[in-house]
């Protein structure tokens, strides 16, 4: 057993830790806070931003010749994939489980229809998201800075841009994203979405879209309920007018629709990762305290040691004496 000075200093040493990890934990909650509000904020404008799309695109019967960014290839040959990642560690096994995701991703669709070997790159939005490379090999094109708190969707409208630009100019047959989707606080969901082409009767490919998030309150169902129910009374039907035209305004809203679907993944994402950073923080401070009770324990057990042992001496010294 350890000499009480070496259990002293491990005592004040963990105690120092847990005043850290404490604070950690208090920073993580407060971010957290305000990470989780801007995702509540957000999620019934990037879900009704696709509705309004939907109906748009319904009105002047979009097909893969209306517009390119719905353009399916039947090739696949290169897909770009938008990975987000935390700028630091200390957040458990947040960044892990989406690499691990991304990965697993890539593995599932290694090959196109022809057999041949689908070739990936990674857009990496925070630093953590560059062990990728060095873990399993993938090329690195592009790496944008991240904010902790993300308050305005100009902040992703860099890589918006570089995400159309890409995949207009041939570089990339699909783009997907891989983020973390915040469910609540005890737990987040790694997932990786197709973003890019968009898929009007996708179920659960893209970001914000009717029928994939029901936490809103609104969905396909509920929508076709309210529809059926009009039209067997017979009350009323639904036309919407677009001024100047229908296909002036899916233009101009569909490189605004994946801005909103990136900001979205983007909240997600920084909700996800304080929530995770205050869990680790809010388990290593729970286990800090544990070895500092039981450190404690042991410093007691060989204090009393050394005391009996010193009453012991001193009592055969006395026995010695008296003889």
């Amino acid at each position: 057993m350890a000499n009480t000075k070496e259990i002293q200093h491990r005592i004040k040493s963990i105690a120092s830790t847990r005043k850290i990890t404490k604070a950690m934990e208090m920073v993580a909650a407060a971010k957290m806070r305000r990470a989780v509000e801007g995702v509540l904020k957000t999620r019934t404008y990037a879900n009704l931003s696709w509705t309004t799309v939907l109906n748009c695109a319904q009105a002047i019967n979009a097909s893969s010749q209306q517009n390119k960014l719905f353009n399916k290839k039947e090739n696949i040959k290169k897909v770009g994939i938008v990975l987000m990642t935390s700028n630091r560690g200390l957040c458990g096994g947040f960044n892990t489980a989406i690499i691990n995701k991304a990965h697993d991703s890539i593995l599932k669709h290694q090959k196109n229809e022809k057999g041949e070997k689908i070739e990936h790159e990674f857009i990496l939005v925070g630093k953590r998201g560059m062990s990728i490379r060095s873990r399993y090999g993938y090329t690195i094109a592009a790496e944008f800075s991240k904010l902790d708190i993300c308050s305005e969707v100009t902040e992703v409208r860099g890589l918006a841009r570089l995400v159309i630009d890409d995949y207009l100019n041939g570089k990339y047959d699909k783009i997907l994203v891989a983020y973390t989707d915040y469910e609540n606080t005890a737990k987040q969901v790694a997932r990786v979405k197709q973003l890019l082409p968009i898929d009007m009767n996708a179920k659960d490919d893209h970001l914000g879209i009717v029928g994939a998030d029901t936490r809103v309150g609104l969905d396909k169902e509920f929508v076709k309920s309210k529809e059926d129910k009009y039209l067997r009374e017979d009350k009323y039907k639904y036309v919407f007018t677009y001024e100047p035209d229908a296909e002036i305004v899916l233009e101009q809203m569909l490189p605004r629709l994946i801005e909103v679907q990136l900001y979205q993944a983007l909240l997600e994402s920084n909700a996800s990762e304080h929530s995770a950073r205050m869990a680790a923080m809010h388990q290593a401070n729970e286990a800090a305290g544990d070895l500092v009770d039981q450190l404690t324990l042991f410093y007691n057990k060989a204090r009393q040691a050394a005391i009996t042992a010193e009453i012991a001496e001193i009592s055969a010294g006395a026995n010695a004496l008296a003889e």
